[in-house]
Formats: C-alpha cells, structure tokens, sequence
C-alpha cells in the first residue's frame, strides 16, 4: 500500500524528531506528501476564572513559541531530507482529539507517532498521547519508540 498524505504530530521531543525521520524516510519511498503539526490547548485555565485571563495570555504565547521552535526543528529535519513538510499549529482541548481530527481534515493516510515508552504507574498518572491516539484513530498508526 502506498501511503498519499502522512501525517506527523511533534512535540519537540527526541521522540518525536526520530518519528519525523521514519515518516521522511516512508515520504522518499512512496513520493508521499507530508504534514507536521504541533496542538496546543487553547484554553488551559477554563472555569479558572478571571483572574487568569493574564495567564491565558502569557501561556498562548508561551505554547505558540514552543510549537513554532518545535514545527522549525521537523521542517528543518525534513529539508535534510530532502521532504518538502507542511507544517501547523493546532488548536484542540484534548491533544489526541487535534491529532485525529487534523489526520479527518487533511484526508491523511498514514499517521507516525513518537511514544516515550513511559511504563507502569508513570504511564497511567500522566496518561499517553500515543495510546488515546492508538484508541480513537481510522487510520494506521506507526508508533515510533525512543
């Protein structure tokens, strides 16, 4: 099967540049067009009150950097590649809901992940993009491990 529109979520982790190194590599094979997002949730501090609203404002522009420092560090890994990758900030309140929607949207393909690999009580405290993905997902999923 050949794979038309891959799509790339980042986080500017290790993990997830080497999960844009396979997606390049998979994109040289089958000539397929790729996407790299970063989601931001919008509204962290939702029923905080008011007096968060300066929190908001710094946070958005604190997440917005992030996510432009870490989209650059993808595209910039893609070029080396010789991949031409479109990239996107994306708003969504669940980080793993933004990702399927955007593959929805886009019409992608093929979705490649980065995983931590956190195990045991690390993984069900603090709960795993990769497997709310893996669970709500209609499209295959590469799941890349550090």
């Amino acid at each position: 099967m050949a794979y038309k529109h891959i799509l790339v979520p980042v986080d500017g982790s290790p993990t997830s540049l080497q999960a844009v190194a396979k997606a390049a590599e998979l994109a040289k094979i089958f000539g397929s067009k790729v996407t790299a997002i970063y989601v931001i949730d919008p509204y962290p501090f939702t029923g905080v009150g008011a007096d968060f609203a300066y929190g908001q404002s710094q946070y958005l522009s604190a997440a917005t950097a992030e996510a432009q420092a870490a989209l650059t560090a993808a595209r910039d890994a893609f070029g080396l590649a010789g991949i031409t990758a479109t990239t996107a900030v994306v708003e969504g309140h669940v980080v793993h809901r933004g990702i399927v929607q955007t593959a929805q949207e886009i019409g992608a393909d093929l979705l490649v992940i980065g995983s931590h690999g956190r195990r045991g009580l690390e993984k069900l405290v603090l709960g795993s993009v990769t497997q709310r993905v893996l669970s709500e997902a209609h499209l295959p999923v590469l799941v890349v491990r550090e």
